[in-house]
Order: structure tokens, then sequence, then C-alpha cells
């Protein structure tokens, strides 16, 4: 019998499996996908939010300012690309300038370290693209950007590398209470717990449902993105936001940790929690919001469009705790905005809440927390040097337009929780990430993950079960090549 059980491996189900990681114990996740982070968390704002926004005295403020911390520790400890941009909420009205009075209270209650209230030349005087029509800005240097991903996959695996197991294409459809704790079946088979973290995102409260009422109900929102080329990187410095609003911080233009430029989102409500689609009506009003913050990003250079849906729910707070029907079942539900900052900190608060329930736990005398990561490109010749001799293929490049190296791409394959998808090495190593959105790499990916896990190049997904890219060999004789 495992001594915990999460269920969902997004960023909120690997920050706890991290803490918990570092407990002696058997612990286990249980993911529905073929990969880690393979929802919200890898279609969001990729923003490590200050605090300012969550109100005083809730869950959201003290784990959001918490997690901005923690999140910088660990992105520094495990590799992780992060930069510290800060951020701008931007007021065009009366109105939102008093809304700006209020976020700075908020934040300052929040303990928010360095907050400031500007005018609107001052909030041009940092972001010289504003609109003129800009009457002020709150600005909070403690934002950042982050990568989501890997960020998410960067904690499961070290939480792999000390112990915890991870089963992948594992969903949980059915839960029931034995003696001692809980029997939660999958398509694979029975797994026993002492204790279960409810980390199913979207599909938490359905989750739940299957042992008690979950008390609460998530309404799924989908937000649309623009994701534009590195020509367009440096329109802004910092995160940009407008006023939010009851349907979340409204439309962003940001800066990625890529060199990218992100815009987005809006919001919407879909009955469909798997619901990613984009439509040209959403992306429209994404385009023409976000011009009334910077009105010359140029969506032209737009590599990619993508949506991401976030776990809303009844509560303005995260909903944090044990379900009151079933001892020893704990939830981590409604974790929308600022859920990505926030992460690591609630990632504790699980860890508090099961030793609090009587599952007697303590720390392990060694905990490696520790992960290498090598991006070639950001190598000193000297290293890159090293690198090519250990390996010859670190110095043969398979993606341009970032660029990334065949090595990389095999270290991603073989790696603690390994890639198996052509979307899942784009998620380690960014191969297809750039301008040409794998064009020229793609098939060259492909070919690698086909040789590398010795099957067939039909066998190989795309991203999620049955996306394949080849069903076959086509021969039609004749022309130039044979085609």
């Amino acid at each position: 019998m495992y001594d915990c059980i999460i269920i969902g491996c997004g960023v909120t189900g690997a920050a706890a499996a991290y803490c918990l990681a570092r407990y002696e114990g058997r612990f286990a996740v249980l993911e529905q996908s073929n990969d880690v982070a393979n929802g919200t968390t890898k279609a969001n704002s990729a923003i490590l939010h200050a605090g300012y926004d969550p109100e005083p005295g809730t869950k959201m403020a003290r784990l959001n300012v918490e997690g901005s911390k923690l999140a910088a520790e660990i992105c520094q400890k495990l590799n992780v690309p992060y930069r510290r941009t800060g951020s701008l909420v931007l007021a065009f009205s009366d109105k939102e300038c008093r809304t700006l009075d209020e976020l700075y209270r908020r934040g300052v209650a929040n303990g928010v370290p360095d907050l400031a209230l500007l005018s609107g030349e001052g909030a041009r005087a940092l972001e010289p693209e504003l609109s003129d029509q800009v009457q002020g800005a709150l600005y909070a240097p403690t934002a950042a950007v982050v990568n989501p991903w890997e960020y998410a996959l960067a904690m499961a695996e070290v939480a792999v590398k000390n112990g915890v197991e991870l089963y992948l294409e594992h969903p949980v459809t059915s839960i029931r209470k034995i003696d001692g704790g809980y029997s939660l079946t999958t398509p694979q088979g029975e797994f026993e717990t002492k204790t279960v973290i409810n980390a199913a995102g979207v599909h938490a409260d359905q989750l739940e449902q299957l042992i008690a009422q979950p008390g609460y109900t998530i309404h799924a929102v989908r937000g649309e993105y623009w994701l534009l080329d590195k020509s367009e990187g440096d329109r802004v410095r910092h995160v940009i936001f407008q006023c939010p609003n009851e349907k979340g911080k409204g439309v962003l233009v940001a800066p990625t940790v890529h060199g990218n430029l992100i815009v987005g989102p809006n919001a919407e409500s879909v009955e469909n929690r798997d619901d990613v689609s984009c439509s040209t009506q959403g992306l429209s009003f994404v385009r023409d919001k976000a011009r009334l913050s910077v009105p010359n990003v140029r969506f032209g250079e737009n590599i990619r469009n993508f949506a991401g849906v976030r776990a809303n729910s009844d509560s303005d707070d995260f909903l944090i705790g044990e379900n009151p029907q079933a001892p020893g079942f704990f939830h981590l539900a409604g974790i929308k905005s600022p859920g990505l900052t926030a992460a690591p900190a609630i990632g504790l608060e699980a860890v508090r809440l099961v030793q609090e329930k009587g599952l007697a736990i303590k720390e392990k005398d060694f905990f490696d927390d520790s992960r290498e990561h090598v991006v070639f490109r950001e190598l000193d010749p000297e290293e890159k040097n090293r690198w090519i001799q250990k390996d010859p293929r670190y110095g043969r490049v398979i993606c341009r337009c970032e660029p990334v190296t065949e090595g990389e791409i095999v270290a991603a394959i073989h790696g603690v929780i390994p890639a198996t998808t052509v979307n899942g090495v784009k998620r380690r190593c960014n191969a297809g990430m750039g301008r040409c959105q794998g064009g020229f790499c793609g098939p060259r990916v492909q070919a690698i993950l086909a040789r590398e896990l010795g099957v067939d190049p039909t066998q190989v997904l795309m991203d999620g079960p049955g996306t394949v890219v080849l069903t076959g060999e086509t021969k039609t004789g004749g022309g130039r090549d044979g085609i």
C-alpha cells in the first residue's frame, strides 16, 4: 500500500510530488495523459505573478507570494528558464486608476515588495511602446516569466529521481474506501493507498465525485493566445496587464523566456473541459484588446495560436483541504491564476495536510535536489567542444530555428521522464518551437524518436494517443525522386 497517491501531474501535482519526495514513504503519481504537464500547464501565460491581485487573507494571496519566492529558487536550482521582468498593470481611465489604488493596497497587505504607482508618463518611460491613452500603472518588479512545462517537468523529474513512482496513461476510473485508505482503479490495475491528493485540474470535481460529494464545482474557461516570432520579442520588456475584472486578469502582452512575445488570453466558458480549439472571433478579440495597451504589435509575425483551459470554480479562492465525507482524501482544486506561481507553496501545503491528518512521515536524511539540463546553444565554446567530444551528436544541429542538437534530443528521449512523442521532445528541448514550428526539424525528430525507441516511424506520435504522423509509405512512381 502506498502512503500517498497524487492524481494528476500538471504543475500542481508535480509540485506536490516534489515536496513529498523529501519524505520517507511510498508515493506515486497517476496521470491520465502520456506525458506530464500536458494540460493547463502547457497552455497558459507563463507568468509568475507578484501577488497584488488576490484578496488579503485568502489562501491565494498567501500562497502566491510564497510561491513566487520559491519558484525563483527552484528554477535556479533545477536549471529551468526564468526571467524576472517585472509587470505593469495599466489604467486607461480615472475609474481604472482607482482600481490600481486598490491593487496597490492589496499588494502591500499581501507583502509584495517594492510596488509603485506610476503616472502614464512614468509607465511609458519604462515601456515606450505603451499607448498614449495609458493614464497610470502599477509597477511590480518581482513578477517574472518562466518556461511552465519545463518547470513542472523539472519538479516531477526530481520527485521520480528520489523514489516517487510515476504512472502515465493511468486515468483513475473509480475510487472505493478500503481498510486503512482507498483503492484507485485504472485500466492498468488497482492501486491501494493510505491517502489521496486530488490534483486533477479541470476534472478535479468529477474525480472527487467518484468517492464523495466534492462540495465545489469546476467551471472550465478557455483562453486563446498568439505566440509571435522573436522579431517581436523585444516589443516590451515587462509583462503588460490591463486592469483585472470578474473574468480574470485580462489580455496581456509579455516577453517569453525564449525571446518571443505572447499575447492573450480571452476568457470563454466551455462545456467540454478539454476543448482547446481556437476561433477567429476569439483571436480577433485578443488582438484588438492587446492593441489598446501596445498599439504597434505586429501580429503578422505570429508563428502559432493555441488555447488552454483553466479550472475556475464557484469560489474566489483556491480550494485546498480534506473532503469531510472521505477522510484522507485531499483536494488541490480550483487552482486558477496565480496557480502556476503558487504551485510550490501549494505542494508544501499538501504535505502539511497529509501530515496533520495522521500520515506519519519524516524527512529523508538525503534528498537529491538537483537536475542537469544541457542547453547547447547557451554554452561557451569550450563547453560546447567538451560536450561534442563526449558525444558527437551534440555537434549536429537538428532544429535550425532555435537551434537544438541531436544530442539534446536524444537526452530528452532517455531522460528521467522520457520524451516519447514529437511534442514531448519539443517541450523538453525546444526543437520545433521556433519560427517554422517544426517544418524543418519535425521529420528529423520523428526519425530520431523511431530509432531511439526502437519502433517503426508509423508508431511515433505527435502528442497524445492517436496523433500519428505517418501511416505508411506512398510510392506513386515517376517524377523526380520517385514522387
